[in-house]
This record gives C-alpha cells, structure tokens and sequence, in this order.
C-alpha cells in the first residue's frame, strides 16, 4: 500500500514549478524573470505572451505614477494638517487640504494587495515559460491560445468558475478585514482629534484593551465576561429545551404532533426584530406587563424587567429562549426521529428508565450528531447583535462610559464605532472577539466524538 501511495504521489507532483524553472531553465526562461512573457512569445504563444508582458508594463506604470507613493504614505501615514495660508492677490485666508490619512491607509493597502497579485502573475508566466521550454524538448504539443481557452471550459472549468467569487471576496471581504486590522495598530479615534490625521502606534491599543488600568481595559474584561455568561445559557438552555420540547412533541403518546409544531414554528416565522422590539415595548416600566401584574394587585411597584441590571440580564436569556427553542425544536426533530428504535427498545428491556435513556441514549446520540450546529450556535450567540441591541440596547447602568450591563463584545463594537468614534479600540475588540471565538470553536470541536470519531456513534 505504501508504495502505490508513493507512486500515486510522483504521479500528482508537478514538475514545472518556480524554482524547477529558475534553476534548470534556460536563458529565454530566467530572462521571463525580468520580461514577462518573453518565454511564451518565443515558443510562439503570441497572444499569453502579450497578456503577461501587459500585466508587468501596467503594473510598473502604476507603481510609477502612484503605487510606491502610496507604499510610502502607508509607511508614513502623512501628518500634514490642514493649513491657513493668506492670499495677498485675493486679499482673504484659504485653507490648504491637509493629509486624509484613511485614504493613506486604504490606498497603501490596495497597493499592496496589487503587488501581491503581481507577484502570482510573475509566478505563473515563470512556470509557463519554464513549461513550454521543456515541451518543446521533449516534443508535446504546446497549447495555442485556443487551446488554453477550452481547457477554461473544460479541465479548468473550476477555475473558470471560481475566477469572480475568489476577486469578490479578495475585493469585498480580504481587504476591508486587513484595513480594518490594520486600523488597530493606529491612533485612529476621537480621541485628541485623530480623525483626520492619524500615526501608527504599535500595540498601545491592546495593551490598552487589554489592561485593567484604565476604563477601556475594565469595560472589555466586564463585556468579556458577560458574553461568554450570555453565549453558554443562551446556547445550551436554548439547545436542553429545544430538545425536551421536540422529545415530548414527538412521544408516540402525544396528539395533534401537527399541530404543536405548527404553534411553535409560528412564533419562529415572525421577524425577529417585530418580536423583540414589542417584547420590549410590553417590558418597560408602564408597560403591559407591568400595568396588568398592577391591576391585578400582585405587585406595587413596576418590576425593574429593563432598568436593573440583574433583571435586564436574566430578561434577555428568557427572551432569547422565548425566540430560539422553536429553531432548536426544528433542527432536532429529524435526528431524534432517527435514533434506531433498538437502542431504546433494548434499554427498556434491562430495566432503563425515562431519564436513563434521555442521558445514555439520546442526549450522547445528540451531542455526537448537533456539535458543528452547537459550535455555530455558540458563535451566532457571541455576535447576536439584535437580541442585546432591540431588546435593551446594551442598557442598564454603564458600565466605564462607552458600555452598558447588558452589551456584548459586538453590540459594544458597534457603539465604539458608530456612536463613539473610538475605531482603532474597535478594530482591537473585532480582532480580539475573533481570537476567542476561534480558540472556543477549535477546542471544542477537536475535543468532540464528531471529530474524534467520524465513522459512527457507538
């Protein structure tokens, strides 16, 4: 086995690489290094040839005319504030424009990103040039361009198809993340008038998210540990009753199972924010609630549901519950309906009772079978923005001067960015928030029967 696995490798190994060409090609090769293109014209692929020798042309045109004034900009980020300056002609003070030192940062970004494309390009004539000269000696057919088109149909149609996704995501995704990553190693903020003009900073922002010296410091380590509290009770009392409803749902002694369902897939089908923007209009201190618990003499005084900070916290997991059992209800329906029969049937015949079977049957075979949903849960619970933000808008009593009780790391983010204007502490709490989702999942999954046996539950 071990040899055919070998064999199978040389077989997969691609002998025409970068490094292959720049130490056994020839001269018309390793000259491909400083003229794209040149080994594909004199192996008369005319058309390849010109599109890599127009990649390299446009690219030096660029870096001339902007590009490494951008690179250097993205090293100096400017400083240059705006200035009054008298005009003696017109008699009257204009102000010269100053440095914008965001669009330093994005355009010496997009700079690089170019260059890193660049390089790929340069890449790939070199192994093209190094391929075709080895064709010809050995005497294959090299592709014309017509050729190399119907390959794009055909045995390169993934790439093809993937060519618009992977530009998308580099353009729409990869690089506001490095711009925004980027962000957290500056002085980017309100703070002293750092909008404008702004200056790299090292880690002063983590230490200062990070430390417990300042205000910034103790609101992370509190919101820290608030959304963990809120991501562990909004998961798994989400995930046990879920579970118990769709169970006792699904017991061949229940009737109408149609029915059930239906009342729970309903409070499901309503938009979220409708639910949660009333929920929080009946749990203010004149609210429905309040007015009715009132009239009716069981209470005093209004129950402080929003405005204590206990209450609010406790209020948003029920609510939660109250909005994510029936998607939990949905999801484990089908899986319990696949449970073998024989295990519960074998288990009542040694005497197993409900419980026993709920925790040696069911909730393991659960477990083994819902981890990903469980891990993708937790994640969606740490980022649930419009949970916290409809229902009680990261209130009551803040906590330091840029959170409340009740925030969590994203609803904090957007109230660092948007209302505060503290975008560098911003891009820390986003890089940060990152981290500990990424060390969660990771573990979590790595320490689970669904990756430490995927053949089957026993």
């Amino acid at each position: 086995m071990a040899k055919i696995f070998k064999k199978r490798e040389k077989e997969f190994d691609d002998p025409y690489t970068v490094g292959a060409a720049i130490k056994n090609g020839n001269a018309v090769t390793r000259l491909s290094m400083l003229f794209m293109g040149l080994g594909n014209l004199t192996h008369k692929q005319i058309v390849k040839g010109l599109l890599y020798l127009g990649i390299e042309i446009a690219y030096i045109l660029f870096m001339v005319q902007g590009g490494i004034t951008n690179l250097y900009h993205l090293i100096t980020l400017g400083g240059r504030p705006q200035e009054e300056v008298w005009n003696e002609a017109k008699g009257i003070y204009e102000y010269t424009s100053g440095d914008s030192t965001i669009l330093f940062l994005l355009y010496g970004v997009a700079t690089l990103f170019l260059t890193v494309a660049f390089l790929v390009a340069w890449c790939a004539n070199l192994k093209s040039a190094y391929t075709v000269e080895c064709f010809a000696k050995e005497g294959k057919h090299i592709n014309s361009f017509k050729d190399d088109l119907k390959d794009l149909i055909n045995k390169r149609l993934h790439w093809t198809l993937l060519a618009a996704p992977w530009t998308g995501i580099l353009i729409f995704t990869i690089l506001p993340l490095v711009f925004m990553i980027c962000m957290a190693f500056t002085s980017y903020s309100k703070v002293d008038d750092k909008l404008t003009i702004f200056n790299w900073v090292g880690l002063k922002n983590f230490g200062t998210v990070l430390g417990m010296g300042n205000s910034i410091g103790k609101t992370f380590w509190s919101v820290l540990g608030w959304t963990l509290i809120w991501a562990v009770f909004a998961t798994f009392l989400n995930y046990i009753l879920g579970m118990l409803l769709a169970i006792i749902i699904n017991r061949k002694t229940t009737r109408c199972k149609g029915f059930w369902r239906f009342c729970f897939i309903l409070s499901a089908a309503i938009p979220q924010f409708v639910s949660l923007l009333l929920m929080r209009t009946m749990l203010k201190d004149n609210g429905l609630i309040n007015v009715l618990l009132m009239n009716a003499g069981l209470i005093d005084s209004p129950l402080p549901f929003l405005t204590d900070a206990t209450w609010a916290r406790v209020t948003v997991i029920l609510i939660n519950l109250w909005v994510g059992i029936p998607f939990t209800m949905m999801q484990v329906t089908g899986i319990l309906q696949n449970i073998p029969g024989e295990l519960y049937e074998a288990a009542k015949v040694d005497g197993a009772g409900p419980a026993t079977i709920f925790f040696k049957i069911t909730l393991p075979y659960m477990l083994f079978v819902t981890t990903p949903y469980l891990i993708t849960t937790f994640t969606g619970n740490i980022n649930n923005f419009n949970v916290i933000f409809l229902l009680t808008g990261g209130a009551p009593v803040p906590v330091g001067s840029t959170a409340g009780k009740t925030d969590l790391l994203v609803t904090w983010l957007y109230k660092l960015t948007v209302d505060q204007q503290y975008f560098n502490v911003g891009a820390v709490v986003g890089i940060l928030t990152f981290v500990v989702l990424a060390i969660v999942s990771l573990v979590t999954y790595h320490n689970t029967g669904s990756y430490k046996n995927e053949e089957g539950f026993q």
